[in-house]
């Protein structure tokens, strides 16, 4: 079986994935590993025997793949948070990170190790890969014949980097799930209802001053059914349907009238259907730019993205495998379908020249050398370039023609995909070096050092997240993005099931992936 393993890279690679994910189902106390246990995996397969171990490039590849696909899919929400919630994340994530190179530097001198060593401690504790890469490019650079120690210590201290973390956020969210009083809101869900007009008001007046987001569909004024136009005027006896959360529709009944039944709706002459976003000409365009109502008679009453339904207003820029929801003449569907596109086949599918141009333009990015004090230079690496790229191109979403986001679910395979990748390389090229150091017993100290760096960054970070009120998803978010470290976002993710982690990490991880870089070599410079 080794002999198989160690010649055939593509069986190790699948072989490991498809126990990863087994193990990853696994739940003990209500608590699974998800597809962080592909790490695992990867470590028990590579301590069987030193040379199973997966090419680097699928580490690299998979690396990539994932950081770049956070970046896109993260962008908005990124550069939306650099205002006072952003600054506050990241304030913490340097804290935190400050906090893990005191302890880095205490366990070098308590354990006796020397600069090179306390880097890799720091890199592996940290799980920050372009932090080692870093460490190991200025030892070579001035000629150090210590080159290999940063890796050693790395390997050793990069499982409790990882596992340390996931113990907390489960232990956390444990904690919080038990604290919550049982009837506990769940999140508004989004419903139609129909209101009687009794006091006339404009539909523009209601958005613009009663601060409710909800969307208006039909209207039926004595026997004529239409939809409800942005510069429409409610007059008494109307009855309009509006599509919104509870709270919303509950405020509009106030102001507009009274409840009222239903509108029947006559499919021969007003219709509805949903309608996939296909087309890159429609993407990351403002709907008021459309002009449904005028050009098409027609209205968008709800979006749904992924697993998630949101009412729309103008400035809503539709995104590659949205689902929308049009209220239109029934001659015109058609029509309003073919702008959209509505191909799902396209919604499986990438544009291979923009993808590929901005991963190349993040690893170009990654080895630019970006000058420190003293005529050192650091740089982003293959982590860090993609994913600023990644954040930018996400957040402009197209030049001209060029459509940098890809299709939600397409996005969401590719980021799958590079995670999985990345972990089982990681796992299988660090298994030996841990079983070696645990079977011989000087890995114990390590191990030690490193869990305790681990579980004390992690639970301050969450003790000072909680006291500053960042909410539960997005502070999961940043712990794993102080870390780092995508195996902890994608736990985190599947704990909180929605995007959230994913803003918190991405506002956070670049200036942790290069305040790591600096600190790491700080430590080789001066400690």
């Amino acid at each position: 079986m080794k002999r198989l393993l160690r010649e055939n890279p593509l069986l190790l690679l699948f072989v490991v994935a498809g126990v990863g994910f087994l193990l990853g189902k696994v739940r003990v106390a209500g608590v699974s590993l998800g597809i962080a246990a592909v790490l695992f995996a990867g470590l028990a397969f590579g301590a069987l025997d030193p040379s199973i171990a997966l090419p680097e490039l699928v580490q690299l590849l998979g690396l990539v793949l994932f950081v770049y696909t956070v970046g896109l899919g993260s962008g908005p929400g990124f550069f939306a948070s650099l205002g006072g919630r952003g600054l506050r994340y990241n304030g913490l994530a340097l804290l935190a990170i400050a906090l893990a190179v005191g302890l880095a530097a205490l366990a070098a001198r308590i354990l006796h190790l020397d600069s090179a060593r306390a880097a890799g401690l720091l890199a592996g504790a940290s799980t920050n890969t372009p932090a080692l890469a870093g460490v190991l490019d200025a030892l070579r650079a001035r000629g150090d014949a210590n080159a290999s120690a940063p890796v050693v210590l790395y390997s050793i201290a990069y499982p409790m980097g990882v596992l340390v973390p996931l113990l907390v956020i489960a232990l956390a969210r444990r904690f919080r799930s038990r604290r919550a009083p049982p009837s506990a809101p769940i999140a508004a869900r989004i419903v139609n209802a129909t209101v009687r007009v009794t006091r006339e008001r404009a539909v523009s007046e209601l958005h613009a001053h009663e601060a409710v987001h909800v969307a208006f569909g039909r209207l039926r004024r004595g026997d004529v059914v239409r939809v409800v136009h942005d510069d429409e005027i409610l007059r008494e006896g109307d009855l309009v349907t509006i599509v919104g959360r509870e709270s919303d529709l509950a405020r509009v009944i106030g102001v507009l009238g009274e409840p009222a039944e239903p509108i029947d709706l006559d499919r021969r002459a007003l219709d509805f259907r949903r309608i996939f976003v296909s087309d890159p000409a429609i993407c990351r365009r403002p709907l008021h730019a459309l002009a449904l109502d005028k050009h098409y008679d027609a209205v968008i009453t709800r979006v749904r993205r992924g697993d998630v339904d949101f009412i729309p207003d103008g400035t809503t820029e539709l995104e590659l495998g949205d689902r929308i929801r049009v209220i239109a003449p029934r001659g015109r569907l058609d029509e309003i379908a073919k702008v959209f596109g509505d191909s799902y086949k396209a919604l499986a599918e990438i544009d291979v020249i923009t993808f590929s141009a901005g991963i190349a333009l993040g690893l170009l990015l990654g080895k630019v050398p970006i000058p420190l004090p003293g005529g050192r230079h650091f740089e982003l690496g293959l982590a860090g370039g993609p994913l600023i790229v990644g954040l930018v191109l996400g957040r402009l979403g197209r030049i001209g023609p060029f459509v940098f986001t890809p299709p939600f679910s397409a996005s969401l395979t590719l980021r799958q995909l590079g995670l999985v990748l990345f972990l089982a390389a990681v796992g299988t090229r660090s298994g030996w070096a841990f079983a070696t150091a645990v079977r011989g017993g000087s890995a114990l100290p390590i191990l030690a050092a490193a869990a305790a760096i681990a579980l004390v960054v992690a639970t301050s970070a969450i003790a000072l997240g909680r006291l500053m009120k960042i909410p539960s998803g997005v502070l999961l978010g940043v712990v794993a993005g102080i870390q780092t470290q995508p195996a902890i976002l994608a736990f985190a993710s599947e704990q909180t099931n929605d995007e959230a982690p994913n803003a918190g990490y991405a506002t956070v991880y670049p200036l942790a992936t290069i305040a790591k870089i600096i600190f790491a070599q700080g430590i080789l410079a001066f400690l």
